[in-house]
């Protein structure tokens, strides 16, 4: 068995900004319409995704200049590369999808970074959402089941750390053996009763773990 994993949120964990406001904000304005329905719990998760995702109508290479400009936590690509450092293995879980995730990773320069998400596809000015029905970690709603991810990986490592920052998150943070969390989770999480850890950021995670004697190196 591994001594240890981290594995993080993406959207407003590891960038500032959820992927679907910003393609909301610069490619699909009608998409407001549709986030009221989804947070009104009239829309599944994955099919306001997957609406905002194929509503683009981009050429490739500016959406990926697009995407490059999201604001990320600016001390993520350091973290990532302590975590390695200091013999644990960094995973990316996210309900979003791959797509835009593998993009910003390359920029960071981040290396055996396994991510788990929704497969995202470039087809026709848009991202389309590959969702397996049959696939281990399905879910109905999200499309990617967080929390047997983080069972699948508990199997395999003595500790797993997880960062989350809202509802999504709420889920696997019941099976971490740490969850650090930031604004809803926190919320949801104490409604629950789940123990986290409160932070705002990675530079505030890498305190925290080096105060427990997790990061020495």
């Amino acid at each position: 068995m591994k001594k240890w994993a981290f594995v993080s949120d993406f959207d407003g964990t590891i960038s500032k900004k959820d992927f679907y406001h910003h393609v909301i904000e610069h490619y699909f304005p009608e998409g407001e319409v549709l986030y009221k329905k989804w947070k009104a719990g009239q829309m599944l998760d994955i099919d306001f995704l997957g609406d905002v995702f194929t509503s683009i109508n981009e050429e490739e290479e500016s959406l990926i200049k697009s995407i490059l400009t999201l604001p990320m936590d600016e001390h993520i690509g350091q973290f990532i590369k302590l975590v390695q450092k200091n013999g644990g293995d960094f995973f990316i879980l996210s309900a979003g999808t791959d797509y835009y995730i593998r993009h910003i990773l390359d920029e960071l320069g981040a290396k055996n970074v396994e991510i788990f998400s929704n497969e995202g596809v470039y087809h026709k000015k848009n991202i389309h959402l590959k969702i397996d029905q049959e696939d281990w970690k399905y879910s109905e709603r999200y499309g990617i089941d967080k929390s047997k991810v983080i069972l699948k990986l508990k199997e395999q490592y003595e500790t797993v750390y997880f960062f989350g920052d809202s509802e999504p998150d709420s889920h696997p943070a019941v099976y971490a053996d740490l969850t650090f969390a930031k604004d809803a989770l926190c919320g949801l999480l104490e409604e629950k009763g789940i123990k986290y850890v409160g932070v705002n950021s990675f530079k505030e995670v890498e305190a925290y773990l080096r105060d427990s004697g997790r990061l020495i190196l």
